[in-house]
């Protein structure tokens, strides 16, 4: 489990949960592109809902990020990242 960092006013980074196992927390992490700080995401991934259907806390009590399903508009889903914390889309 990693917990989220946080900057001088302990506002914490972005968390998600892994894909491999959906219990883990991972920190997102972002790239430099340009000079530009942006997401670092897998795009066009498959995967199973491993997770749970709310957010996870890290030790410090931060939470994961959770989305809505696209199904239906309002079901709470887990956000997942890889290993190496890239966000996982699929863009279509």
């Amino acid at each position: 489990m990693s917990n989220a960092a946080r900057d001088e006013n302990n506002v914490p980074t972005l968390t998600a949960v892994l894909d491999s196992d959906g219990t883990t927390v991972v920190r997102v992490e972002t790239v430099e592109i340009s000079g530009d700080q942006t997401l670092a995401v897998d795009n066009d991934t498959t995967g199973s809902d491993n997770g749970p259907d709310r957010a996870l806390r890290d030790e410090n009590f931060a939470t994961t990020l959770i989305g809505v399903s696209s199904v239906d508009g309002v079901t709470p889903v887990p956000v997942y990242a890889d290993s190496s914390g890239q966000l996982l889309i699929d863009s279509t």
